[in-house]
This record gives structure tokens, sequence and C-alpha cells, in this order.
């Protein structure tokens, strides 16, 4: 009887390569992304790897360009504001799901079409709200600016959410209130249960939002 065939590996490509590295960073962080650790993951020489990546730098661009791709991009023929939001909370979801790139992302120069093309979205959803470019610019930097920040508190907050009340209890009694008034009014309140502590990024946005549509009419 005639011995089956191996399965045949699936062919090096840039998309391939590129989807590997991505599940590699989100597995181990991208300090962790080599094109050796990339290879051994595909089965592969990693001389075979710049047949189609011509180096980490590149690599490093196509993943960030990945993961832009994964956030869906505003329309025109919606209210603008509600646009703005589903892109808002598009961004903080695939920045939930892969914490290492929004640094990539702001940190390199992104002109990937993927990049290229949510850029090229957002700012035709506020033209067409009424901004200029000039203000469609500084709108579109207003709100990324406040979802990277968020995400950056997010990630660096030494104390979970269901566990404030507990650190408010813990370190209130060593905190001076005559000295600190404001501050320890408002951590007793944490401490007590009576208000989450938790900061809200639709807060932030609605107000970004409403300032907004003041402003494209200035």
């Amino acid at each position: 009887m005639k011995t089956p065939d191996p399965p045949r590996r699936p062919g090096l490509t840039r998309a391939r390569i590129t989807e590997t590295a991505l599940a590699l960073a989100d597995t181990g962080g991208v300090e962790s992304l080599s094109m050796r650790a990339l290879a051994g993951e595909l089965g592969v020489e990693a001389m075979s790897l710049y047949n189609h990546i011509r180096n980490k730098d590149d690599l490093l661009d196509a993943v960030v360009d990945a993961v832009v791709g994964r956030i869906d991009p505003p329309s025109t023929g919606s209210n603008w504001q509600d646009e703005m939001r589903r892109r808002a909370h598009a961004m903080r979801t695939v920045f939930l799901a892969h914490p290492w790139a929004p640094p990539l992302i702001v940190g390199r120069i992104n002109v990937g079409p993927n990049s290229l093309a949510l850029m090229d979205a957002t700012l035709g959803c506020l033209r067409a709200a009424g901004f200029s470019y000039v203000q469609a610019d500084h709108a579109m930097n207003a709100v990324d600016s406040l979802i990277y920040g968020f995400h950056l508190l997010e990630r660096s907050m030494p104390v979970q959410p269901e566990n404030y009340s507990e650190a408010a209890r813990t370190y209130l009694p060593s905190i001076d209130p005559d000295r600190y008034p404001h501050f320890c009014a408002l951590g007793q309140l944490v401490a007590e249960g009576s208000y989450d502590g938790v900061n809200h990024m639709a807060f932030g946005l609605e107000l970004l939002l409403v300032a907004l549509d003041a402003h494209r009419w200035g």
C-alpha cells in the first residue's frame, strides 16, 4: 500500500508571514518577535522570509498595518458623531486585543494601505460634517489622543477597578485629610462604595464630541 503523502505546507506569502507575526506578538509581546522565531513558527528557514519581507522594520510596518486594518473606519453616510463614537470604541477593542500595538502605531510613519484608509475615511467623515481639512485634522488628533491616553492609563493602573474600594480603604488612613481634604473626600466615596472611581472613556469622548461640534462652525 502506498504511503500517503504528507500534508502540503501552505505557501509562504507576505500575508501569511504578517498574520503569524501578529499572533506571535499577541502571545509574547512585540519584544519576542524576531525573524528567527517567526521562521520557526512558519517551519521555514529564516532567509526564506526575506523573499517577502525586506527586514525587521518592514515586518513591523506590516504587522502595525494589519492591526490598524481591524479598526472599522467611519463612513460619511451617518451622523458624524455616531461614526466617531463607533471608530473610538472600535480602536479601543482592537487595542485591548493587541495591547502591544498602540506604541508602535504612534511611533512609526504609517503609510500602509490600512493606515492610509483609516485616516482618509476619518478625514472624509469630518469633512462631510462641515469641518475644514485643518479642523478635521485637529479633531482626529484630539479624539485619537483621548483613545491612546485612555489605553495607556487603563494598562498602567496598578489596581484593577474591582479592587478600587479595597485599595481606598487600605491607603486612606495614611493620608492626612487636613492637608489633602478634597482627595480624601473623593477617596472616601470610593472606599464606602458609593462611587466606583472608574475612568470611563465614553465620558471624555462625549465632552470632546460636543466641543468639536461647536468648533466646526467657528
